[in-house]
């Protein structure tokens, strides 16, 4: 069974998405970083959960892409 995610860090993260897709990479160092500059809170754990399940995304699209030019290859 996978983690499950409140829909605060869900809704935080796919929304940093939106505004910021260039700034995020697969790396969760640098995106803990990121989100610590773009979202202000207190929680240390908060920060982590929204930066792991943005290189989560990020994770999934990589692999979706790679998927798509597999196939039309």
């Amino acid at each position: 069974m996978g983690k499950v995610r409140i829909s605060l860090v869900k809704r935080t993260a796919r929304k940093l998405l939106q505004l910021y897709p260039n700034e995020f990479s697969e790396d969760f160092q640098h995106n803990k970083e990121k989100v610590k500059n773009y979202v202000k809170t207190q929680s240390k754990k908060l920060r982590n959960q929204i930066a792991g399940y943005v290189t989560h995304l990020i994770k999934i699209e990589r692999k979706r892409k790679e998927a798509l030019q597999q196939t039309s290859t």
